[in-house]
Parts: structure tokens; sequence; C-alpha cells
């Protein structure tokens, strides 16, 4: 009804404004839309009263007949609905004139405006199969291989199901294809099921969407880009609309915002048809009896020929056409919606593509004015010093502290936003079955959280679910271990440079070579002396290499003691000389292992970096379950990381932990033995508080921590540019400060007195690396007292024989003797005792008279007997 309203309207304007040689008269004919029988008879029988040119059926089932006749008949057919490009009958549209867009340069624009929204996977929903032509250079330009298209058909009333399914698969980004009604109850239906709002963006193909009201669609700020033939803005079709068609046509309920696609092509096809009556030189009308191949209009194709020619500027902008009567030149408007309806945001024609008609700054600057009346909700979790508890009875945000909190409150200043803390156990993991995230990453993706902010890493996989704003921190994965401390050395440390077993063959070496020297010196002849060198003729030669003296050579020489009884025999020194060799080689490399093992001793056991952790099987490593850290050696291809990974992996019981804070008690707990791979940041943090705890060798990779959000956030432009800020200012570094240094003890360990040993003290050795040496020390003089009690008694026992005295006379003789420390000369008879006669001490000096006597006589018979 509103097209014969326009369409008569447009016709009585004509005839009432512009002079000519001729006078329209409208000829409308209503038909049922499918009832192309019909509608071939209708357009037979006015043909008979004589017409210059059809105008529709505004309808594809009728659309083909009307063409079929006006082709044959030779006269022209206006055109003013979706139509695509026909194969099977492409000689019967010779005659047509389409005022729709050409269906290939539609697809062209659709397209093209798509790159400018840099959407790399998306969703297209479409109702009837024809919208598969119109989206045909979608599918040509984005390969199924490099990005994700999910392509469904909108059957049926109810397409609930459907949207629950996008909105598990995590999709946010929607291609709708489908005429008005079912938009709008696409719409109410998508709000159910929470596929609606400021992380949704809907692109709408249907080009009448601009006339639907703004509370149809509006729903939390949902992102959606339409497209419209209509620009109303434009000058004419304002005048058109408000001049002529709210005065003519007061029934017609129109703006020049809502007028329909249709009504403005019918309008500018009109128009097309006067300017072409214009351009012609002189038409002569003819009635035409609908005989095909027999009657046809005379001067129909040069007037078709004519119309073709047209330019014009109408209600849908530019027109122009090709030699096959297909609308060439139009111009598409880009709106997006806002608070005040559909705003114009771009245009794209044939010649220049895209425009955008509103600047960046203005786009973001809308975004800003929702983000200062928005109040987000912020997820996050419990790890310091990122949150914290700070009053866990209180409400809101009043019951957390810590960096995140004062970082969001920093961010919030600059832009003017809202926001509200709550808590999630979990960082965000993907499961690689069944495609499904949790933790802070599911909040994101089912759109209960706005922005995630803790420790949390931006890593690949969580780049592709979600979007992240600038690193607010880098750091890299490095090892918390517990602080070496010096191992208390073994009692008998200074042993421990050789092994037990070169312990005994020492020992045994000494006896042998010892034995040897014996043996050798018995046979060697320069080992036998004159025992009285005044008797160049001597009857006996005495050998000084007796058993003990050989062991005290062998002793003596591998202590560096030297000795003062050497061989003279070359077969003997040669032994001797070989022995002194290898003492050398012992005796220093027992200096060079004892050293070492002092140092080794002083340093303890110690990990220096991941290769060390990987050589070894002594100290166990974990990460926390799930987190950035392990997926970071799950995926790396280095191979000492993939060797971590397996060990890890199979390591029993798990050295995976919850949390960091599992992961440090568990490194004090072990001492020594468990090594835990986490962010630098946390270790700096926690070194500073156990100052039993170190980080061990460099960052194993580089990374940064982001705020999270939902993909296609329209905040993420403003929150990174105040990440900037902050960082620019030293904001960022003043937070990092106040959390790791000066709040919660930061600066135990720079004040313990404990760890301000000085180097040298370090490199002292105390008691404990000698106290075997003072043990060999003191059970050997020991040993040496008991051997000298044991010699003096059996002393006092020879004397208590020799001199026929009691053994309790011997013993004060020899005690009163030993008691004289200054009487450096001992006699060769024990002390008389004090009651002994005189005689018989008279008698004792005679028989010693008489002993040297005797002494000089053999003496005397010896000369004699040598004499002669």
């Amino acid at each position: 009804m509103e097209t014969d309203m326009v369409f008569r309207n447009k016709i009585n304007y004509i005839n009432n404004l512009y002079e000519q040689p001729y006078l329209l008269i409208p000829n409308i004919q209503t038909v049922a839309k499918v009832d192309s029988f019909k509608a071939g008879k209708i357009a037979c029988n006015i043909t008979e009263d004589g017409i210059a040119a059809i105008f529709g059926p505004q309808n594809d089932e009728c659309a083909g007949i009307v063409e079929a006749i006006c082709y044959n008949l030779k006269i022209p057919n206006f055109q003013t609905h979706w139509q695509p490009k026909k194969t099977t009958f492409q000689d019967a549209a010779k005659m047509a004139i389409k005022m729709y867009p050409d269906p290939h340069m539609l697809s062209v624009a659709i397209n093209d405006i798509l790159k400018t929204m840099e959407w790399k996977s998306f969703t297209i929903l479409y109702e009837h199969d024809d919208a598969l032509l119109r989206l045909q250079e979608i599918f040509r330009n984005h390969k199924t291989f490099e990005n994700v298209i999910t392509v469904r058909q909108l059957t049926g009333f109810d397409y609930r199901s459907l949207l629950k399914e996008i909105h598990a698969s995590g999709e946010r980004r929607i291609i709708l294809d489908c005429n008005t009604d079912t938009t709008i109850q696409l719409f109410r239906q998508a709000a159910e099921v929470k596929m609606t709002g400021e992380y949704i963006s809907y692109y709408i193909l249907n080009l009448d969407t601009h006339t639907l009201r703004q509370e149809m669609l509006q729903h939390s700020l949902t992102n959606m880009t339409i497209i419209s033939l209509i620009d109303p803005n434009y000058g004419e079709a304002r005048k058109y609309i408000v001049d002529e068609w709210t005065t003519e046509m007061p029934s017609l309920t129109v703006t020049a915002e809502t007028i329909p696609t249709e009504l403005a092509l019918m309008y500018d096809a009109v128009d097309v048809f006067y300017q072409g009556l214009k351009m012609a030189d002189s038409i002569k009308f003819e009635k035409v009896i609908c005989n095909p191949g027999i009657d046809t209009w005379t001067d129909g194709e040069a007037f078709y020929d004519v119309l073709k020619k047209v330019k014009s500027d109408g209600l849908s902008g530019p027109i122009q056409f090709d030699e096959n009567g297909y609308r060439t030149d139009f111009t598409l408007q880009i709106l997006d919606i806002s608070d005040d309806g559909f705003r114009p945001i771009g245009t794209w024609d044939p010649a220049n593509g895209v425009r955008r008609t509103i600047s960046e700054e203005d786009s973001l600057a809308q975004y800003s004015a929702a983000l200062r009346n928005k109040t987000f909700k912020v997820a996050s979790r419990i790890g310091e010093p990122y949150l914290m508890w700070k009053n866990k009875s209180a409400e809101g945000n009043e019951r957390f502290e810590g960096y995140a909190m004062d970082l969001i409150h920093e961010i919030s200043k600059l832009i003017g936003f809202k926001y509200e803390f709550y808590i999630t156990e979990k960082y965000g993991s993907l499961d690689k079955k069944t495609k499904t995230w949790n933790g802070l990453i599911k909040e994101l993706l089912d759109r209960k959280a706005d922005l995630a902010i803790c420790d949390l890493t931006i890593t690949f996989d969580r780049r592709s679910a979600v979007d992240f704003t600038m690193p607010f921190m880098t750091l890299g994965i490095s090892i918390l271990f517990k602080k070496p401390v010096a191992r208390p050395p073994p009692f008998f440390a200074f042993m421990a440079p050789l092994s037990v077993e070169v312990w005994l063959y020492m020992a045994l070496a000494l006896l042998g070579v010892a034995f040897s020297v014996y043996i050798i010196t018995r046979m060697c002849p320069k080992d036998w002396e004159n025992p009285n060198p005044q008797d160049p003729n001597p009857t006996e030669l005495e050998n000084i290499w007796s058993v003990t003296n050989c062991i005290w050579l062998s002793l003596g020489t591998i202590m560096c003691l030297g000795c003062d009884i050497l061989p003279k025999g070359s077969s003997s020194r040669i032994t001797v000389v070989l022995w002194g060799f290898f003492a050398l080689i012992v005796i220093q490399s027992y200096i060079a292992n004892l050293t070492a093992s002092l140092t080794n001793e002083k340093l303890g056991d110690s990990i220096h970096n991941a290769e060390d952790l990987a050589k070894q099987t002594k100290v166990k490593y974990g990460t926390v379950s799930e987190a950035s850290t392990a997926n970071f050696f799950r995926d790396s291809n280095f191979s000492v990381y993939q060797k971590m990974w397996s060990t890890m992996e199979s390591a029993r019981p798990s050295v995976f932990v919850k949390d960091n804070n599992e992961g440090q008690k568990r490194v004090l707990r072990d001492k020594g033995t468990y090594a835990f791979l986490m962010e630098s940041t946390a270790i700096e943090y926690v070194t500073a508080r156990e100052c039993e705890l170190t980080q061990v060798g460099g960052k194993l990779d580089s990374k940064g921590y982001g705020i999270a959000m939902p993909v296609n956030s329209p905040y993420r432009t403003d929150i990174s540019g105040a990440v900037l800020k902050l960082q620019e200012s030293g904001k960022l570094s003043t937070l990092k400060t106040k959390w790791w240094k000066d709040m919660n003890g930061g600066r135990k360990c720079d004040e313990n007195p404990s760890n301000k040993v000085k180097e040298e003290d370090a490199n002292k050795m105390g008691i404990e690396n000698f106290g075997g040496i003072f043990v060999v020390l003191i059970a050997g003089t020991t040993f040496a007292i008991f051997i000298v009690i044991c010699e003096f008694l059996w002393n006092i026992r020879t004397i208590a024989v020799e001199h026929k005295i009691t053994t309790c006379e011997a013993l004060k003789s020899e005690l009163r003797f030993a008691f004289q420390i200054f009487n450096k000369e001992k006699p060769a008879k024990p002390y008389a005792p004090s009651e002994a006669s005189s005689d018989e001490d008279t008698r004792s000096v005679a028989a010693s008279v008489f002993r040297s006597a005797s002494s000089f006589l053999r003496l005397d018979n010896v000369i004699e007997k040598k004499d002669n």
C-alpha cells in the first residue's frame, strides 16, 4: 500500500511541477505474491491499453514472468527488489532496469566493510538461500584454514538454542542476513540468552534495518553495524520526504531516517523514467498485444537504451546503470547504534571503497563517555601482593588491598569509571579436550566480569580467547630455591679427599714398600756396614735396616718427615726414590682435594640454572598446575625444557602445586630438595620476606602481566592508554616499590644482621673443619702415653730383677729420678735405699772397677792378636 502511494504521488508531482509533452497516468494493479499466472495475465492486459514502462512487481516469484513479457514486447521493466543475476534466462533481463544494487557489487561492498572491521572469526546467520550470494565475496576472501567462519541457517521461530550454541562456542561476532521481522525476533531472544551487550558485535546486512526503532535493537550497548542505501542527511531526500510526503501523503508514517529501501527505489525508478523521457527525442507510444514474436513496441528498445544512460541522485543515492540495466553506481551508508539511534560512521562506493565519516577520536570519545558511567565487575584472585584480604567482614572493595586494587584505582582516576572486585580461584587454562576455559578467562567469556587483573600472564592461548591491555609489568620465569647452607663437615673431614679404598691401599703400599726395602737391603752388599769404623778388618758386618727401621723410613717419606738413616745401595735407593715420587703425588693430590672439599663444604650443594636442574635427580622441581608457567614448559620446543616437563609429569609424588604460596612453603619444607619455578616478580616479593629463599639463575623467558577483558571490548584502548600514562609518569614503579618493599615487611631481609656476613668471615674455617685431626692427635698422644707407661713398668721390672731389689724399690728409684726435672744425667744403677751399709757401697765400687779392668784386658788381647 505504501509503495502504491509513493508511486502515485511521484507521478502526480511530476505532472504538476514539470512542463512536458506527456501526461503520466498511473495504472496500479495488485496481485498476490505467489500468483505468477495472474501477474502475467495482468501484464498482458495493461500492454493492450498502451504503456511506456512496467514498474514491478516487488517480489521475485512474479517478477520472472513479467520480465519475460516485457522482453518479448520490448517494454522497459523497472525492478526495485533484490533479484540476483540469472544465467538460465539471461536474455529475459535485457529490458529490465534494476534499481536494486548489482548483486556482485553489493557482495564486494559487504566484504570491504567487513575488512575494515578486522574480524578474523565470526558466525554467519542467514534466513534465505539468496543471502549466500550476497556473502560470496566473504567466503572467497576468508579462507577456512586461516580464519574460523561458522555458517548457520535460521529456521523456525525459536532461535534460542542456536544462540546458546554460539554463546557456548565463545564466538561474539555475528553477521546477520534476514528480514526485519526476523531481526526483531532474534534480538529479543538473544537478550534472553545473554547474546547482547557491549562485548557482542553484529553486522546486519538487511538494507531496511535502519527503519527499525532503536529500542528494538539496542540492548546494553550492543555493538551493531548496519548498511543502508538511504542517506537521511541527504538534502534532496529530506526535501522529498518533508515537503512532499508529509503534505501529500499524511497517512505515510515515514521519516528521512526510516524510509524503507523499496519505497525509495520506487520513487527513484519513477524519477529515472521521467529523466529518460526528457532525454528521448520523440517517442511514439503504442498499444501492444501480448503476442510474443508478433507484436512489439517499436520505440521500446530505443527508449530502454536511453533509460540505461540516465544518471541522477535520488533518495537511494547516486544512480547509474551498465549496458545490461544493472545499477552499478550506488553509495552504501555505514551506521552504528548509539544512545541517539543510528549514527552514520562511514560510506562505501565502487570508486572509493570504504570511507569513514566519523573520526576515530569521536568514536573513542563515545566509548569514553559510556565508560565514565559504568561500574566494572573486576575478577581477581587472592595472591600476594596483587590482592590480599584486608577485612573479610567488610563489604565491597573494602575487603581487599593490594597492587591490583591500587592499579585499577589509578586507572579509574584517569578515566572516571567505578569498579567492584570479586574473587575466583584459578588463573584460567584451556582444556584441550573439551576446548573450554576455567578461572578468570571463563569469567570474562561468560560476561560475568568486565576486567580481570592479578598476576595474569599474557599467553597465546589466552590472547586468542580474550583481549589484553598493554603489559603493566614485565617478567620472566625463574627458580625459587632455598639458600645453600654450609653443611657441618664430617668429623673426620680430613679423610674425605681420599676414598676408604685409597687409604687402605696406601697402608698396604707402605707396608709392602717397607718389607721390600728390608729384603733388598739385606741382599744389597753396600747396606752391610762395619760396626767399628776403627777396625779395618772387621770379623762381623752390621745391617741397620731392621723391619722397624724400614717401616719408619716409609712412614717418614710419605709424611714428609725425612729420616736420619738412608740406604746406600743402588737398588735400595731406587726403591726409596720411587716411593718418594709416589708419596709426592699422593700428598699433592690430597692437599688439592682437601682444599676443594673444604670449599665445597663451605658453599654447600647449589643449583645455578635450569640446566643444572635438568641434569640432576636429587632436587625435584615443579610449578603451579595449569598455569602459564606449566604451559611454557609443556609447549616449549627447547630440549632442556622438554626434559624438565617430562620429569615433572612423571614425578611421584606430584611436584605441581595449586598456587605460589604452596610452592614457597614446599621449598622451605623440603630443605634443598625441591625447587619451584615461578615468575620473577613473585620471587622478588618472596625473597624480600623469606630470608632463607633466593632466586637462582636468570629469567628463562620474557613475558608480561596484562589486564584481561572480553574480546572486542570497546574500553580496551582507554584502559591501555591509562596504563601507558601510569608507566610514563613512574606511577607503576612507585606502586611496585610500595607493595614489594615498603609493605608487609618487604625490607626484612635487608635489615637482618645475619644476612650481612662479611666475605672474609664466610671464607674462614671453624673448628668443625679440623675436629677429626684434633681427635687423631689426642688419640695418638694418649696411645703414646699408654705405651710409655708400659715401657716404664717393664723397665721397673727389669731393674728389679737385674739389681735384685724389690719392684717397689725400683719404682721409687725411677720415680725419684723422674721428678728431678732439671737433672739430665741418669745413673746406670738405681738409687740405693738410705738404710744401705757402706760396705755394700764399697763392694759395688770394687765390682765396677773389676769390670772395667777386665774390659781393658780383653782389648789388649785383641791388639796382640792383631799384631801377630
